[in-house]
């Protein structure tokens, strides 16, 4: 269980815009959902294979403090974590224990009514995407380097010419830059959309195998497939 819960953290908070998910579980699938509080992302997840620990519907709030407790001294080697429950059968938490059963905390799961009631209108309903392929560590790294150059922008633009699929900082009226990110796509954009700077990095930062997906209706998936679990993070477009 501690290297799901590693996984987890390490693709929602330490995104830095996401501090509560929602995990459903069966014995057939594993599923994980999340939105940054200014509902600039929505994360829908799913583990490569049920999680036995995870059967039932709760919440996993304060992820911070749940990085802070698997990542302490005493529960690096031969710690004991263990899902406690309420009398319902629903899962309550988890307890660590370090090997010496000395060293014991509690970090507590968010009931199910009141996380279906935070996250309700997170569901992502779909749409048709224009734009498919897998972003190279070259260009995310020319990515980060316009980021840096153009550091008091939030966002960026996204645009297609002569098939190759651009990034625009700024405008002609103040500093500005830009760079194809992604030669010869197929597909066009006919409009031009905009996107968090800082979202956008920390998630094609992340450790897995990516694709990026572009809609000309307002929408951007990065996935992310970190070999334990497939991470969707759907960006909607930016209004300026």
């Amino acid at each position: 269980m501690k290297d799901h819960l590693l996984d987890l953290v390490q693709h929602t908070y330490d995104l830095g815009c996401i501090d509560l998910i929602k995990v459903t579980g069966t014995t057939a699938d594993t599923v994980v959902n999340g939105v940054a509080e200014d509902k600039s992302v929505i994360l829908e997840a799913q583990f490569a294979n049920p999680v036995a620990d995870f059967i039932g519907t709760f919440g996993m709030p304060n992820l911070g403090k749940l990085k802070t407790l698997i990542n302490l001294q005493e529960y690096r080697e031969d710690a004991k974590l263990a899902i406690t429950k309420r009398t319902t059968g629903e899962p309550d938490g988890i307890t660590f224990e370090n090997k010496a059963g000395d060293f014991r905390n509690n970090y507590r799961f968010m009931a199910s009514e009141i996380v279906n009631e935070k996250l309700k209108t997170l569901k992502f309903k779909g749409v048709n995407w224009h734009i498919t392929f897998e972003p190279t560590v070259a260009a995310i790294q020319r990515l980060k380097m316009q980021a840096q150059a153009n550091s008091e922008e939030q966002n960026f633009q996204v645009k297609t010419e002569n098939k190759n699929l651009k990034f625009f900082f700024g405008d002609h009226s103040t500093h500005s830059g830009n760079f194809v990110f992604q030669p010869d796509v197929t597909g066009t954009l006919k409009h031009s959309w905009s996107w968090p700077v800082a979202q956008v990095m920390s998630i094609l930062g992340l450790t897995g195998d990516k694709t990026m997906k572009i809609s000309d209706d307002g929408c951007m998936q990065i996935t992310v497939d970190s070999g334990m679990a497939v991470y969707n993070y759907i960006l909607p477009a930016q209004t300026k």
